[in-house]
């Protein structure tokens, strides 16, 4: 799952975003409305949170912007206000939930979740290929009935190829949906972290696809 975060406070940015790439999610940050409108629309994020005090854009009309150009993308609204017409305007504009700020990082990531899961962005609670199982909701892996321990990334990697088992996922896929927007280290660390799945999971469970990508085996 890839998030975009659009807050202008940028270390509650930070804050957030290392706290859900700790969850396992993709998240990248901007920190004013206008670039906010311009890289949700993309329609490369599965939810976005959206502050609503923003410069160039407030979130409100970037909120009714995404709406009216057709994006259905979940959003989240932050804000520092509150009151009944804060909320009822910010979901008016189209917004899926709302936080009011001080919030809990651990109601956060729930709403986070929740949305997802509501959407339907979020993919089936246990996705299964062959042997191997993946409970996205526990985030537990096994191999028959031996369960595997898998640090973040390497279960954001694993979700990635199991979402589409039996289909080549490409290593820009890989590291679009599991890295960050900006990322630009080495993209043979997507090579690393396949090499770590295989001695964990076994022999036979990803396939290399030579000048493709890889493919989780279903059978």
């Amino acid at each position: 799952m890839r998030l975009l975060i659009v807050e202008d406070e940028k270390r509650l940015a930070l804050s957030l975003a290392a706290g859900l790439r700790a969850e396992g999610f993709a998240v990248d940050v901007v920190h004013d409305g206008t670039e906010g409108l311009h890289r949700a629309g993309s329609g490369a994020y599965d939810l976005v949170v959206l502050d609503i005090m923003l410069p160039g854009m407030n979130g409100y009309r970037v909120c009714g912007a995404l709406r009216a150009a057709g994006h259905d993308v979940p959003i989240l609204m932050l804000t520092a206000k509150d009151g009944e017409y804060d909320e009822a305007e910010g979901l008016d504009t189209g917004a899926d939930d709302y936080l009011t700020k001080p919030f809990s990082y651990v109601v956060l990531v729930a709403r986070v979740k929740a949305l997802l899961r509501r959407s339907g962005g979020a993919p089936s609670p246990v996705l299964k290929a062959g042997a191997v199982s993946v409970d996205t909701a526990s985030r537990r892996v096994s191999v028959g009935d031996e369960e595997v321990s898998l640090t973040a990334k390497e279960f954001a990697v694993l979700e990635q190829l199991a979402t589409r088992a039996g289909e080549v996922v490409s290593k820009a896929e890989i590291l679009e949906h599991v890295w960050d927007f900006a990322y630009e280290g080495d993209p043979n660390i997507v090579e690393v972290y396949v090499s770590t799945l295989r001695r964990k999971l076994g022999p036979g469970v990803i396939t290399t696809m030579r000048g493709a990508g890889y493919r989780l085996e279903e059978r």
